[in-house]
């Protein structure tokens, strides 16, 4: 028991952590070598199969990957384990490496002050962040997509994170390897569809119930603020109206709650993909719609974390 309730406080201090520092620029985040890995995977695999044998090359990636994911950070903290603080620290820092809200805060907050500038601007900095061609969105497009993009990670980037360093450290990891092999890999474009497919599948597997645990934590960050009752309503309306089985849910609660309509048809590499609504438009999206999601995520992380405290302290 001692153990659990040290692993939860160990998260809590991760996520202050994080909140204080960010990723800086320069540091060597475990995320970059991930996809350095997955990069020279795809090169490796593309070089040996074609068509489906890709998918059957997807498959392999998947699997070493995850053996890989898990295997380091235990194997690391089985060596440090001889001295309770060195552990800790270690323990510490690679959740904190999991966990992402200051850092989409930050990137959201670029768009949004890039948008006081010039469209141009605010479209190259939602380029990083995005999947989507950005070159010809309107600014109304780029704040749709800047607030769809805090909704989703607040599950990807934050509460499935942390959702799964509850368990252990190494699943924590493990998911962060598998969301980095899904945000690579996992299109459905000629290019990516058999190579992506099981990186996809999997990363659907392991967001089944952070994504739904998210829309309701953020439901409960909007009472006294928003009409709950009617983003609850949304998020179970809207909750297939997306090609993905997860993200309707964080995105349909931002929605509920904003009283704003998401979704809807994007460019991929210059293929247009169409996609359903999510929501219903009482009103246009505004740039400080942007400002609110952030918001949202910090308050749902921050009733997260809360549960944790209160665990801590009862178990």
């Amino acid at each position: 028991m001692l153990e659990i309730k040290l692993q939860w406080l160990d998260i809590i201090i991760a996520c202050i952590v994080d909140i204080i520092f960010g990723d800086p620029y320069n540091f060597p985040h475990p995320v970059k070598f991930m996809g350095k890995l997955i990069s020279f995977e795809e090169a490796l695999a593309r070089k040996f199969f074609k068509e489906k044998g890709l998918i059957i090359a997807g498959f392999f990636i998947v699997l070493f990957n995850i053996v890989l994911a898990f295997t380091i950070p235990w194997f690391l903290l089985n060596l440090v384990k001889f001295n309770y603080f060195l552990f800790h620290a270690v323990n510490i820092f690679l959740i904190y490496t999991t966990v992402a809200s200051r850092c989409l805060k930050d990137e959201a907050m670029k768009i949004y002050y890039a948008l006081e500038k010039s469209l141009d601007e605010a479209r190259y900095c939602l380029s990083f962040i995005v999947g989507r061609d950005t070159k010809n969105l309107d600014e109304r497009e780029v704040i749709r997509a800047t607030v769809e993009t805090v909704a989703e990670n607040t599950s990807d980037g934050v509460i499935a994170p942390l959702f799964y360093a509850v368990f252990g450290t190494p699943f924590a990891i493990v998911y962060k390897m598998v969301n980095t092999m899904d945000s690579m890999l996992g299109y459905m474009n000629d290019k990516y569809k058999y190579i992506g497919f099981f990186p996809a599948k999997t990363d659907d597997v392991l967001n089944f119930f952070p994504a739904r645990l998210t829309g309701l934590l953020m439901i409960v960050s909007g009472i006294f603020k928003y009409n709950v009752i009617e983003a609850f309503r949304i998020m179970i309306r809207d909750r297939k109206n997306h090609k993905s089985p997860n993200c309707a849910y964080p995105e349909g609660a931002v929605a509920g709650l904003l009283g704003v309509q998401l979704g809807g048809d994007n460019f991929y590499f210059g293929e247009l993909v169409k996609k359903p609504k999510i929501g219903d438009k009482k009103r246009e999206l505004e740039i400080e719609d942007i400002k609110r999601a952030v918001s949202i995520m910090f308050e749902a992380e921050s009733i997260f974390l809360f549960v944790l405290i209160i665990g801590i302290l009862i178990l």
